[in-house]
């Protein structure tokens, strides 16, 4: 396994490979790894070639009363998962290094920056393009893997790449759950106990609303309403949005049909949490009689 730091060494080191017909698949971090980036590994391994995993937890992406600095790291456990996994070069480029001295540039996608996380986090995708689209010219990948936890980046990823003319090809792999549905996330470890406890609400409530859209209901205000409902059962929340929407613009749904986003932010205590489904709407008579009910 090879740990790089330098940018300009995991460059050179990427073309290199390249020159040899090397495919390069990418997993880009900000650590504290968990089961859910594993997984995304696990897929680019399965897809061949060499994988690149990097480690960097962007400041660009991270608002100023928010937790840059608490953020979780843990280096060398985080290599030590990596080289359990399989990996073949880790990339852990130091901040100055990616954002040297006098650094002006930076990447925004119009639009779908300033919906959903965009409009509770503003200038959070544009450090989150700027980072990936550097990473992308740093590790040359021809695959980068992402989660479908963070629908909202993956979608944007894949139309900055598209629109640039990255020629990786982006891979978006199914969100990681623990036993009781909390999909694994990194800031999972700042929950106390109780917070812990009631954070499940946020993928039942999720299923209730999959399951009254599979069931009919042709209303997204119902279901948010219903949605609503269940996770403000549990005293220590604050919910900062649910959406419907389509998968392509993320713009809202009047009306309930065909491929949607099922998305939601909430708080428990100083912690955000996000999750999402995608959900095809079928269509079935209504039924609204067990809507009140924690899905399982």
């Amino acid at each position: 396994m090879h740990l790089i730091s330098s940018p300009k060494k995991m460059q050179k080191f990427a073309l290199s490979l390249k020159r040899k017909g090397k495919k390069i698949s990418f997993v880009p971090t900000m650590g504290a790894l968990h089961k859910g980036h594993l997984s995304l590994v696990k897929k680019a391994k399965s897809l061949g070639g060499f994988v690149v995993a990097s480690i960097f937890v962007n400041p660009a992406q991270f608002g100023p009363k928010e937790d840059f600095k608490r953020y979780p790291r843990d280096l060398k456990s985080d290599k030590e998962l990596l080289q359990k996994a399989g990996c073949d070069v880790i990339f852990t480029p130091k901040v100055e290094d990616i954002y040297p001295e006098g650094y002006l540039t930076y990447v925004d996608i119009d639009e779908l920056s300033e919906k959903l996380e965009g409009a509770s986090r503003p200038s959070h995708f544009k450090g989150v393009c700027t980072i990936v689209a550097k990473l992308f010219n740093l590790v040359q990948p021809d695959f980068a893997i992402f989660g479908q936890k963070d629908a909202q980046q993956a979608i944007i990823i894949k139309k900055m790449t598209e629109d640039l003319n990255f020629p990786a090809r982006i891979i978006v792999s199914k969100t990681e759950r623990e036993k009781d549905g909390l999909a694994f996330s990194s800031r999972n470890s700042y929950l106390n106990f109780k917070e812990r406890k009631q954070a499940k609400v946020l993928y039942q409530s999720l299923k209730l609303g999959e399951k009254m859209i599979k069931a009919g209901e042709k209303s997204p205000e119902k279901v948010i309403q219903k949605m609503k409902e269940l996770i403000n059962k549990e005293k220590l929340v604050k919910i900062d949005y649910i959406a419907l929407t389509d998968t392509k613009r993320l713009e809202p749904v009047k009306i309930i049909k065909g491929g949607l986003l099922l998305s939601l932010a909430v708080r428990f205590g100083k912690t955000r949490l996000i999750d999402n489904l995608k959900i095809f709407s079928i269509t079935q008579p209504k039924n609204t009689k067990n809507y009140g009910r924690q899905a399982n």
